[in-house]
């Protein structure tokens, strides 16, 4: 998933324009309704905090799951803040839709948050909201902080891109990306962060031997254009897009070399539910896991779960060939998510993230669930 900007947004809900209808028996079948979506705007800090508390306990319950799913007893009610303009969130939606949630007793509200990655932390960690899923390399700088806020499990590996102009030398070989400008959308963004760390393991120094330079998503096809650029990081679905739009060269991805095997986003959980109701905190973080599954399995749904919110020119192939490129089927828990957010600390130490203080064993312990049965 590509990780919340820092830029303020306003978050309300909206109702989503209904199905396409060679789509109406597929979503029918899986029990499908309307999620509530933000409209982003500006505002002062305060008038967004408030805005996003009052969409936590206003917004509407999402329909349910298929009834059949539901197991017996009243089903915990909870509130998961998601992106649901990034593809790889798209299981978030399928578990919603398929009955998955319900059949590990939840009913979950989805709230699609637009805010800074602080805000959202802040929200979980204050039970505004019980839970989120967002990309790892965005959320560990805020979580140093010490929100109470607890990694129960990774979602899946994959969906950022560093990719530039092979006319201005750019190829295969990381080392080409020596000396060229890279846009990025946010300078302590997750795609940001991964790339510098991925250079500062290849041999190459990310302050002095390229250029970051911030550009809104929406006009890294221009920066390239005029030569303000000549490559790009960001994630899916805007870096399939503008890769195959430019016909551009991939250098890496987040699954480049040895993180093939790593997972990028990750289920965040609040750490008093964690305390005072592990069984909750543990179905959900199942609940996710399983979903992630059956996208691997079958990404037509995930890519059907999506087509919502998928921007206009993004086709369902394009989101099928974006979801075969992850690794859904990759998502650790217990000890396996630990060691993965250890690295990811001593990587993000490497580049001047986190603290030079910080000692990533002792870090990934204290922002992981120790002991929960998943």
């Amino acid at each position: 998933m590509p990780a919340n900007g820092t830029d303020p947004a306003q978050v309300r809900p909206q109702n989503r324009p209904s199905a396409e209808v060679s789509r109406r028996g597929l979503l029918s079948t899986l029990g499908l309704g309307g999620l509530a979506l933000p409209l982003a705007g500006f505002a002062p800090a305060g008038a967004e905090r408030r805005a996003f508390e009052a969409m936590l306990r206003q917004a509407p319950t999402c329909l349910q799951p298929a009834a059949a799913a539901a197991p017996a007893g009243a089903a915990r009610k909870l509130k998961l803040a998601w992106n649901a303009t990034s593809v790889c969130t798209s299981p978030v939606e399928v578990a919603r839709r398929s009955g998955i949630l319900a059949k590990h007793g939840l009913e979950v509200e989805l709230v699609n948050f637009g805010g800074s990655t602080e805000m959202l932390l802040e929200a979980i960690a204050t039970r505004k909201a019980d839970a989120g899923v967002g990309m790892a390399l965005r959320w560990l700088k805020p979580m140093e902080m010490g929100f109470d806020v607890k990694v129960t499990g990774g979602t899946h590996g994959g969906c950022m891109r560093l990719a530039g102009l092979a006319s201005a030398g750019i190829t295969t070989d990381i080392q080409s990306i020596r000396g060229k400008t890279i846009a990025v959308s946010d300078m302590a963004g997750a795609d940001k962060n991964f790339f510098s760390m991925l250079l500062k393991r290849r041999g190459l120094d990310p302050d002095r031997d390229v250029t970051w330079r911030v550009f809104p998503p929406h006009v890294f096809g221009l920066a390239l254009d005029r030569g303000e650029a000549q490559a790009f990081v960001a994630g899916d679905p805007i870096a399939w897009t503008l890769r195959r739009d430019k016909d551009l060269v991939e250098v890496a991805t987040n699954l480049s070399g040895e993180w093939a095997d790593r997972a990028c986003c990750i289920i965040g959980v609040s750490g008093a539910l964690v305390r005072d109701e592990p069984q909750v905190a543990a179905a959900l973080t199942r609940a996710l896991v399983e979903a992630q599954h059956v996208a691997a399995r079958n990404p037509e749904l995930a890519a059907d779960a999506f087509m919502d919110y998928a921007p206009g020119k993004v086709s369902r192939e394009d989101l099928l060939a974006i979801l075969k490129s992850h690794t859904h089927g990759h998502s650790p828990t217990g000890a396996d998510i630990r060691r993965e957010i250890e690295l990811y600390a001593e990587e993000l130490k490497s580049v001047g993230v986190l603290r030079a203080s910080t000692d990533p064993k002792r870090f990934a312990a204290r922002v992981t669930a120790e002991g929960l049965s998943v």
